[in-house]
Order: C-alpha cells, then sequence, then structure tokens
C-alpha cells in the first residue's frame, strides 16, 4: 500500500485552526513602578492585634536604658550615690509595668461605672478620669 500524507482541516468544531494556534499575549500589570501599595487594614484590627500580640509576649513593654535612667534621676533627688542592682532594676520596671497596665485597665472601664447617668459622655476629661480612678 502506498503511504499518501494526510491534509490539515480547516477548522475544528468551529474554530479555525490558525486562531487555536496563535497565543493572546499576557495581560500585563499597569506601570507603577513595580511598587504594590501597602494593604491599608482599618484601625480597630490593628489595634486588636497589637493587643493580642502584647497579651501572649511576657517580655517588658518599657524600654530597659530610659527606665533605668529615670529610676536613677528620680533616686538622686533623695540620695546621692546610689547603685542598683540589675535584678532589683528589673523588680522595679515590672512593678512600674503592673502598676501602669492595671491602671489603665480601670481607666477603660471607669466611664461605665463612674457614670450611670444618661447625659454622660465616654469622652471625659482625663485628669479628673485619673483622679477617680486613683482614689479607688
Amino acid at each position: 500500500m502506498v503511504r499518501t500524507k494526510q491534509t490539515a482541516p480547516e477548522s475544528i468544531e468551529g474554530h479555525s485552526v490558525r486562531h487555536l494556534a496563535i497565543k493572546k499575549p499576557c495581560k500585563l500589570p499597569p506601570a507603577t513602578g513595580g511598587m504594590q501599595e501597602p494593604r491599608r487594614y482599618r484601625p480597630e484590627t490593628v489595634a486588636l492585634r497589637e493587643i493580642r500580640q502584647y497579651q501572649k509576649s511576657t517580655e517588658l513593654i518599657i524600654a530597659k536604658l530610659p527606665f533605668q535612667r529615670l529610676v536613677r534621676e528620680i533616686a538622686q533627688k533623695f540620695k546621692n550615690d546610689l547603685r542598683f542592682q540589675p535584678l532589683a532594676m528589673m523588680v522595679i520596671q515590672e512593678a512600674a509595668e503592673t502598676y501602669l497596665i492595671r491602671f489603665f485597665e480601670d481607666t477603660t472601664y471607669a466611664p461605665s461605672t463612674l457614670c450611670d447617668s444618661p447625659s454622660c459622655r465616654s469622652t471625659s476629661a482625663w485628669h479628673v478620669e485619673f483622679a477617680a480612678i486613683s482614689k479607688l
């Protein structure tokens, strides 16, 4: 038997063969310098994320050296040439942070507990609120 070449079909299911063989060019991103804008989260989302992060961590929040300078400056008013052991400085810092954290926790609940009338606003004067909390 003699072998014969087959001719290519003109179309496949309604599409021309030439149309199928041509690749479409890729869509390019807009030319904005290649930098993508950073995602902008809602403010409450970022605040809640930071709260969770600080609640999980056990490290101190205030930087050690600025706190140490402050403690030494205050102690110098009472007596010159005072020395602090590193452990004592760490205990003072932990106590100060614990006090501040509890103080701010109390101030967040203060408007609802101290002000029962409908005319009371949640945005009150901070000095009045701090004075009320420190009396508790």
